[in-house]
């Protein structure tokens, strides 16, 4: 059972300062355009995980070349339209949603064939909601019910489009921002409120996008992209594996912790909003801006108690990777907390709403779900007196870091497998837990 990890005991208070690894979406996203750029990109605190190594072998397959020295990586961009594509290319996304579909914008103006492919988590995942809109630029597709494999042709000159993402998929919009930036004329999107990430970075390399911000939505024009200077980048720490740290925090009594340099894009602390709300007492410490993302310090005291929520929507797209550790803070709240509108949370790694409910059953917590909806009805006093074996979760990464953290913070014997899935995202989550525990 080497790939199970046993915890007996709950953890003790504590009061720590700790750094988590660097933001996921930022090192993919570094990558992907540092890839682009005409000259030599160095990224320090690139996060070292699965999902970014995926999205590294990606663009060496077209051509790039990318090498690690005392802590850091480089790549040399080959220019905006500088991929060297062979016949045959396949391209292997693994578990990485992200490099899946943003690289298939990338490769818009490719007039050899490609091939993607993914493990089976991300084979079952929609790919349609990417597909689509390149297909107005021109690309043709085939897939496989909607899903990967997938084989791609690009064409020489892919025309602009105008396109309305009304999913709140940053992957989406990426996609069809990238596959603007080597289109000419104006390619215009009207997307639903989601994570921000690329439209920063363009804005900070200077890149013609245009972005009007309404209340729901927002109105992005992108034209075409001539080069990109290369990128050097210290990537800040990832809000959704602080997310549990600050949930482990709340739910340990006189316990404090401050994590340091963590990336508290707007698009991105709806978790930080929902904890709030829940009686967590969070604090942004030496807040600055950085390449155009807020930067901070997140300071953080157990509650006495927490309250339940009745969650709003439009909360949704901010917190939609950090839903599973809200859900476990929810079990322990006082009074029923209600979610909806997640039907979102189902194109994850795995259908998270259904297993995230089943984890909360396990540990006596009653819940109501629905396709798109939960209601938990929270015990304040929950501990937990018998054993529990977490399993058959598809590997998700997100799924076996909750189940520590419940562990954790409830007690009992918790038998978790799939250990190895956190090395998708984070890690060094169980070498943090360490520290904490020691």
């Amino acid at each position: 059972m080497a790939n199970t990890f046993v915890i007996r005991n709950k953890i003790k208070p504590f009061k720590k300062k700790i750094f988590v690894s660097g933001d996921k979406s930022l090192s993919i996203r570094w990558v992907l355009f540092s890839s682009l750029s005409s000259g030599i990109s160095i990224a320090k605190n690139l996060l070292m995980s699965e999902d970014v190594m995926s999205t590294i072998q990606a663009v060496k397959k077209l051509g790039i070349k990318v090498f690690f020295k005392k802590n850091l990586c480089y790549i040399h961009g080959n220019g905006i339209n500088g991929y060297k594509i062979k016949k045959g290319t396949i391209i292997n996304a693994r578990n990485s949603g992200t490099l899946g579909r943003l690289i298939l914008g990338l490769l818009i103006n490719t007039t050899e064939p490609i091939k993607l492919i993914g493990d089976k988590s991300l084979s079952k995942r929609d790919f349609k909601r990417i597909t689509d809109p390149l297909k107005k630029f021109g690309a043709t597709f085939k897939l496989k019910k909607n899903s990967l494999p997938l084989k791609m042709l690009g064409l020489n000159n892919p025309k602009p489009i105008t396109y309305t993402e009304n999913k709140g998929s940053a992957q989406c919009k990426s996609a069809i921002i990238f596959a603007g930036m080597k289109t000419k004329g104006k390619t215009y999107i009207k997307a639903k409120k989601s994570r921000n990430h690329t439209e920063l970075l363009c804005k900070y390399l200077d890149l013609p996008i245009k972005i009007k911000s309404k209340k729901n939505y927002d109105l992005i024009e992108i034209s075409e992209v001539k080069s990109i200077r290369p990128l050097n980048y210290k990537i800040p720490s990832d809000i959704s594996s602080s997310a549990f740290f600050i949930a482990l925090t709340a739910l340990t009594e006189n316990s404090e912790i401050t994590i340091k340099d963590v990336n508290i894009n707007p698009s991105r602390i709806g978790v930080i909003t929902i904890f709030k709300r829940m009686g967590i007492k969070i604090i942004f410490q030496n807040q600055r801006i950085y390449k155009n993302e807020k930067i901070a310090d997140i300071f953080v005291k157990s509650p006495k108690k927490l309250k339940s929520i009745n969650c709003p929507s439009y909360l949704n797209s901010g917190a939609i990777d950090e839903f599973l550790i809200i859900f476990l803070v929810a079990a322990k709240c006082n009074g029923i907390s209600y979610f909806k509108d997640l039907s979102e949370l189902n194109q994850k790694e795995s259908p998270r709403l259904k297993l995230g409910s089943k984890i909360l059953n396990q540990i006596g917590v009653k819940t109501i779900t629905t396709k798109n909806s939960i209601k938990i009805f929270g015990k304040p006093n929950l501990k937990i007196n018998k054993k529990i074996e977490v399993k058959d979760f598809m590997k998700d990464h997100r799924i076996f870091m909750t189940s520590v953290i419940a562990a954790l913070s409830f007690g009992s014997q918790w038998i978790i497998h799939d250990k190895n899935s956190i090395n998708t995202s984070f890690p060094e989550f169980l070498n943090i837990i360490k520290k904490l525990n020691d």
